[in-house]
């Protein structure tokens, strides 16, 4: 009688660490956390004053979604990204140093149609919230929030953490994440043969097995953008301004330094850019 219950402890036990692995994901405990920026002289108003809050267990993509899983949700779906409805989206012209609007641009072309297709190991880019939405939906997921995405970056621990992989962008002369090497928008040294995106992992894995948590592209996030409890600015609250983390490509830590865990920006719902992408999430309850 013994043996048996023994035997059965042992295989609850067992079930519960099984059901914590998702293929392609990490698990992340949750629990009472602190989010946001404490240190004043590296911060952006936005990211003021630090708070705490609950996370409920939940799961992330190891990766941004690539350009390849993407095409198989257009394949099976037929699904027409806002962008392709639109005939046009949004591409940085470095030389006028200035965005516009390029016909044809879209997830598979994101710098248009005159240039290169996307490698179907990049993450995807000229993708709107909306899209976004409907690729998690289509796989039994979600966008995650931005409170999730900042507790996964900073390794699903409460603790203050700069980068997603450490202290520092640099390990020797080499950069830890895909970001903007120069200065921006004037001059990109581009020492890591990168000039856009980049494979996915390509940079390595966080602590807790995740990449590209900073830097190659801006990622879509769960949340109508609004400043932090018992912030000092005041902005009107637009419904259709969704949060996006994690920097991307062009951020420049003199102009943007959006590849900070604590950092963050919004864009309008229906916007598709050429550095913007996004990863999925899970409750895991």
């Amino acid at each position: 009688m013994i043996y048996r219950i023994l035997l059965l402890l042992v295989i609850t036990s067992c079930s519960s660490k099984r059901d914590k692995v998702v293929e392609n994901m990490a698990f992340f405990s949750g629990g009472n956390v602190r989010i946001g920026c404490p240190d004043r002289e590296d911060c952006r108003e936005n990211e003021v004053p630090v708070f705490q809050t609950k996370i409920d267990p939940f799961y992330l993509d190891i990766s941004p979604v690539t350009v390849g899983e993407f095409r198989k949700f257009i394949q099976e779906t037929q699904y027409i990204t806002n962008a392709d409805s639109f005939g046009d989206a949004g591409v940085y012209n470095f030389k006028l140093m200035d965005w516009e609007l390029i016909k044809g641009a879209n997830w598979e072309y994101p710098q248009g149609q005159s240039d290169p297709k996307a490698s179907d190991d990049h993450p995807v880019t000229q993708v709107s919230w909306n899209d976004a939405c409907k690729y998690c939906e289509w796989k039994g997921k979600r966008l995650p929030t931005e409170v999730e995405w900042e507790f996964a970056a900073k390794g699903g621990k409460d603790e203050q953490k700069k980068y997603s992989w450490g202290s520092d962008l640099k390990e020797g002369s080499k950069f830890k994440a895909n970001v903007w090497q120069g200065r921006f928008p004037e001059y990109n040294a581009v020492s890591d043969s990168f000039r856009l995106t980049s494979p996915v992992g390509y940079y390595g894995k966080t602590s807790s097995g995740l990449t590209d948590m900073g830097g190659n592209v801006w990622q879509w996030c769960a949340d109508i953008y609004k400043l932090y409890p018992g912030s000092a600015d005041k902005i009107a609250i637009n419904p259709d301004d969704k949060v996006i983390r994690g920097g991307s490509f062009m951020c420049d830590s003199n102009v943007c330094h959006g590849y900070r865990t604590t950092a963050r920006n919004f864009c309008s719902r229906e916007t598709s850019l050429m550095h913007v992408g996004f990863r999925c999430a899970k409750s895991g309850n």
